[in-house]
């Protein structure tokens, strides 16, 4: 039978051992929020480098989750027409910013579209926090959203999305939760952030037995959500509206492969293949026609519903 004394050392040992752990928690926690931090980089491109009129743009603060405030530009839509127009919110992916998709702006000012480029939290001009993911993403597009369909001339049944990256996979999982939109164009989603995840874990040489295992379970837990609840590969199979599924040929971020895999698992997808990589901003000229003949499809379905 153990000693009073034994029995305070073996309770000490113990307090150490528990302090030990929860310190090195708190350590690999703070070390997982510092690598996965997107990079903050700067607008490097605005309206007058694409010889927009002034007139038509202007800067706007919107209100995000917990206060925090969200930076975008609302661009009006070109020439004089009667009655609300139609709208596109704008979602760049992770580590980049609004100013990085303007290329996107002329083609759909053009069509009679307003469009919102959006910064999100931690990013471009946007309010900072202690982390973001692609579920936040999804929030600040809701915020975004509920935006626009508070200005005037926007008809809020014809508001469509479109995202690139973990943009194009948060505007999944918005539209998923939400079906509020008329139209979700997906550039280069990833179908799954397990794969995304344990790919960034082999480059760091980040061995997944025990180590890597531990990572994806406490990443999960600190966005609040599994992966496979916020993959879109789950979040296509309920969107109810059309989806354009935009994807280079020669993406080695987001594989091919998983555009096939987000058509096969929904059905009612389009699946538009480019000759480009990742990065889509020049890939998507010659396809200028075929994305805004999608979205008057779909805006014009959407009004014939009312």
């Amino acid at each position: 039978m153990a000693t009073g004394g034994t029995m305070g050392t073996e309770i000490s040992i113990l307090a150490l051992a528990v302090a030990a752990l929860l310190a090195a928690r708190a350590l690999v926690h703070h070390a997982l929020l510092r690598g996965l931090r997107a990079p903050r980089l700067p607008h490097d491109l605005g309206p007058d480098d694409l010889g927009l009129d002034p007139a038509l743009v202007r800067e706007v603060q919107i209100t995000g989750p917990r206060d925090k405030t969200l930076f975008g530009w609302l661009i009006a839509p070109a020439g004089a027409a009667p009655g609300p127009r139609p709208a596109v919110l704008v979602m760049h992916g992770w580590g980049a910013n609004a100013a990085m998709m303007w290329p996107v702006v002329p083609p759909l000012q053009a069509a009679g579209y307003a469009v919102l480029l959006l910064d999100a939290r931690c990013h471009g001009r946007s309010d900072d926090e202690a982390f973001t993911s692609m579920p936040r993403f999804a929030e600040d597009i809701a915020a975004g959203l509920a935006f626009l369909r508070r200005q005037p001339g926007i008809a809020p049944d014809r508001i469509a999305a479109l995202g690139h990256s973990v943009g194009a996979a948060a505007v999944l999982l918005h539209a998923a939760r939400a079906g509020d939109l008329c139209a979700v164009i997906s550039l280069s989603a990833f179908a799954h952030p397990r794969e995304v995840m344990r790919r960034w874990m082999a480059e760091y040489r980040i061995p997944y037995p025990v180590i890597g295992w531990y990572v994806l379970r406490h990443v999960q837990r600190v966005i609040g959500a599994t992966f496979d609840e916020i993959a879109p590969l789950a979040s296509i199979r309920r969107v109810q509206c059309p989806v354009l599924l935009v994807h280079g040929r020669d993406d080695t971020t987001a594989p091919f492969d998983d555009a096939l895999r987000l058509q096969a698992a929904a059905p009612h997808a389009t699946l538009l293949e480019v000759a480009g990589d990742h990065d889509l901003r020049t890939a998507l000229a010659p396809h200028v026609a075929t994305l805004v003949g999608f979205l008057d499809a779909a805006c014009h379905e959407a009004q014939t519903r009312r």
